[in-house]
């Protein structure tokens, strides 16, 4: 059995691909996997201390974007403090991949379709959208993941992010 890149534990690993696609793949169990989604247990990450020596890009890169994220504990910034990144893998680890979620934190798409969970007032139009309207083949919108577009009564609008529930149609 092979180790996960990240904290060293013998298991049957996952591939986690890290976006931009030019970061690379890293290996990793799944107690890893379920911490990834996991943000409230930040203090599971310690297991990174190894891995920022790692000659694997994407791990490098996923180390520096996780203990970014971790702000105000000294163990994270020590550990920031030992990862050496190249220029180039500097450059990837900055892109953060712009997520966008729904009220219940699914992931939002290009082209996915939701609904209202809230009446909303449509400014520059005279109408209301209404609580459990179906809007399909939505567009996120770049560089702000807390909005999205979407077509009603014919009207492109934008719409926040917390009053929308993710659908499959």
């Amino acid at each position: 059995m092979l180790e996960c890149e990240l904290c060293e534990k013998t298991a049957n690993l996952n591939s986690f691909e890290l976006s931009p696609v030019k970061a690379g793949i890293c290996n990793v169990c799944e107690t890893c996997l379920d911490a990834i989604s996991n943000t409230e247990n930040l203090d599971y990450w310690r297991c990174l201390q190894n891995a920022v020596w790692s000659e694997n890009k994407a791990v490098l890169i996923f180390c520096y974007r996780t203990l970014n994220r971790i702000e105000g504990q000294d163990w994270a910034n020590d550990l920031l403090d030992k990862l050496y990144l190249d220029e180039e893998t500097q450059e990837l680890a900055e892109t953060m991949p712009t997520v966008h979620l729904d009220s219940n934190l699914a992931v939002l798409q290009n082209g996915d379709a939701i609904t209202l969970i809230k009446d909303l007032n449509v400014k520059g139009a005279s109408f209301t959208a209404k609580r459990g309207t179906l809007v399909k083949n939505i567009k996120l919108v770049e560089n702000n993941p807390e909005q999205i577009e979407g077509k009603v009564n014919g009207t492109q609008i934008v719409i926040l992010n917390q009053f929308v529930k993710k659908v499959e149609i």
